[in-house]
């Protein structure tokens, strides 16, 4: 998987040069082979260290790690021992291993996408052409929007590396229509072995892309990126990260895993909306930052093409928060951005406590498919009547103004099943807060149903 990301990052940088190659200059990379063999320890150590440079060829692979399998079929259970998809679907032995999976939005509104290299099975347990066609029809329905990639290395080895012709596949599968909008790639827990394979190919990726590569060495630091919480993280992979930070010393087992800071007397973002109702008793239950949000974008939005699907400028995000948490005025008007506005509202509802649709009613949404057609409505009704005021206030107002973006949808592309997919992983998510692709499916079926049943629900 990690070849396939090296390929994927040259494909994406579109500067391929075979001058290039043979004008690298062999010293650039001396230095990093020194302790190549000693730092590759455990699931990255072959006899030869020199031999992870090559390409791994088609072979028979030894005997399955008992070990290792047991650590995946432990996951498997955390994940409910199922997948999104039907045990007749084509793709159903791959989907089940849950290699790819998607978790909703990072920080700045763009769509998570996490590949997990210990669920990869030995090479002859999983069909790798169907891999590559299974990943493709997972970013298909993401690409659209700007998105993220969230890799975790540890856990791939020699025995499931994927083969030569496989990375070949890889290469000429994907296109433009995968690299345009890709934001950033974080890979965690690199190695030797990823760093100077990257170094290797640093000749053949544009400068452009190799500012959106990142290394993450400890899973704390991802949580300027994403919630940690709302990924589905191989325990594989939490063992191994509390390994290294357990034989750090301890001024940088702090840093490694820096105190949750404290709420701030006017913090809007990770407050409960109770808390925030107490605050501001003229709010009409509606929370300042989404009134805020949705009355620039309906002034201002509703005709720009893929709201919601793009990104915004990370400083001025983290700098909008820091404004609305400081409790000081923000004037979206003055800032002119739309999409800034757009991850700003998306922020407020990921960072919610407890989702906008609460966890007593998480069951009864990802069952909600289930409910025949003609009992929708009603069956819509009896639900959020148990929401809290100020739940049931938000969800209307937001929902009543999606409702208008998707009147908009010939000119902003954004109809009720594109918003459902924007919107559903941020309304609601178990109480674990991992989000997995068995969970979204039912998740934004529901949420596009409440939005096109929306004046039937809540009235006029």
């Amino acid at each position: 998987m990690t070849q396939l990301f090296l390929i994927y990052c040259i494909q994406i940088a579109g500067s391929s040069c075979p001058a290039c190659t043979s004008a690298f200059p062999r010293t650039a990379m001396s230095s990093d082979l020194v302790d190549f063999q000693d730092e590759l320890g455990g699931d990255d150590s072959p006899s030869n260290a020199l031999d992870q440079l090559k390409l791994v060829q088609d072979k028979q692979w030894p005997a399955d790690d008992s070990v290792a399998m047991s650590k995946s079929v432990t996951d498997l259970k955390q994940l409910g021992e199922g997948t999104h998809l039907s045990w007749d679907d084509p793709f159903y032995d791959i989907a089940r291993h849950h290699i790819v999976e998607v978790a909703g939005d990072d920080n700045f509104g763009r769509k998570v996408i996490v590949f997990n290299a210990c669920r990869m099975p030995p090479h002859h347990q999983l069909d790798h052409h169907k891999l590559l066609m299974y990943l493709k029809q997972t970013l298909d329905k993401y690409v659209e929007s700007d998105y993220t990639v969230i890799y975790f290395h540890h856990g791939l080895t020699s025995e499931n590396k994927p083969s030569f012709g496989w990375l070949r596949d890889a290469y000429r599968e994907f296109d433009r229509k995968y690299k345009k909008n890709i934001k950033a790639l974080y890979i965690v827990h690199p190695t030797m072995f990823i760093r100077t394979l990257l170094i290797l190919f640093k000749p053949l990726i544009s400068f452009k892309f190799g500012r959106k590569i990142n290394y993450v060495n400890y899973l704390s630091e991802l949580e300027e990126v994403v919630k940690c919480e709302q990924l589905v993280i191989p325990s594989r992979v939490q063992e191994y990260d509390n390994k290294i930070r357990s034989s750090l010393k301890p001024a940088a087992q702090v840093a490694a895993s820096p105190p949750r800071s404290l709420p701030l007397p006017h913090q809007q973002f990770g407050v409960p909306l109770s808390t925030l109702k107490e605050r501001d008793a003229n709010s009409e239950d509606v929370p300042l930052v989404m009134r805020d949000t949705v009355g620039f974008l309906r002034e201002h939005g509703l005709q720009t093409e893929g709201i919601f699907r793009r990104s915004a400028n990370v400083s001025l995000v983290k700098t909008t928060l820091q404004k609305y948490n400081s409790g000081e005025e923000v004037n979206f008007a003055q800032l002119e951005d739309v999409h800034l506005a757009a991850v700003i509202l998306k922020a407020f509802l990921r960072e919610l406590p407890e989702p906008l649709l609460t966890y007593k009613l998480y069951n009864e949404i990802i069952n909600f498919q289930g409910v025949p057609a003609d009992s929708q409505v009603t069956a819509l009704r009896d639900m959020l009547a148990v929401l809290p005021k100020e739940n049931y206030a938000s969800l209307k107002f937001l929902i009543q103004f999606l409702a208008e973006v998707s009147a908009n949808s010939e000119v902003n592309k954004m109809n009720s099943a594109n918003l459902a997919v924007v919107f559903g992983p941020n309304l609601l998510w178990a109480q674990d807060s991992a989000l997995s692709l068995s969970a979204i499916g039912p998740i934004n079926n529901f949420t596009r149903t409440l939005l096109d049943l929306h004046q039937d629900v809540f009235g006029p």
